[in-house]
């Protein structure tokens, strides 16, 4: 089964950046589509940013211009760079994946998610 393993959160300040990453194994799907979602306390999930296999991203539009999600196919790595970090920005942060080419950003439509790395961003 896919494993997937997130890191790099931590506490940043106002306008700081950060970079996650979520090592994936037993990857054996060549169509797929990578995503990372967060989740603040009391709230619901939600999406980030998604890529594909083809390298096609999409973004929420609370973080375009912000963030950038991106792949190493050769290490199995999906990263998560994040500037001008906002202290709503603050969740724990999750990767997940898809089988096939998943045009939303819906927990729901999603096969695997990794444990989560929080992130925390202060005033």
């Amino acid at each position: 089964e896919v494993q997937l393993v997130e890191s790099g959160g931590g506490l940043v300040q106002s306008g700081g950046s950060l970079r996650l990453s979520c090592v994936g194994s037993r990857l054996t799907y060549s169509i797929y589509t990578m995503a990372w979602f967060r989740q603040a306390p009391g709230k619901e999930r939600e999406g980030v940013a998604l890529i594909f296999d083809n390298g096609y991203t999409a973004y929420a539009d609370s973080v375009k211009g912000r963030f950038t999600i991106s792949q190493d196919s050769a290490k199995n790595t999906l990263y998560l760079q994040m500037i001008f970090l906002k202290p709503e920005d603050t969740a724990v942060y999750y990767c997940a994946m898809a089988r096939g080419r998943i045009g939303s950003l819906r927990p729901v439509n999603f096969d695997y998610w990794g444990q989560g790395t929080q992130v925390t961003v202060s005033s």
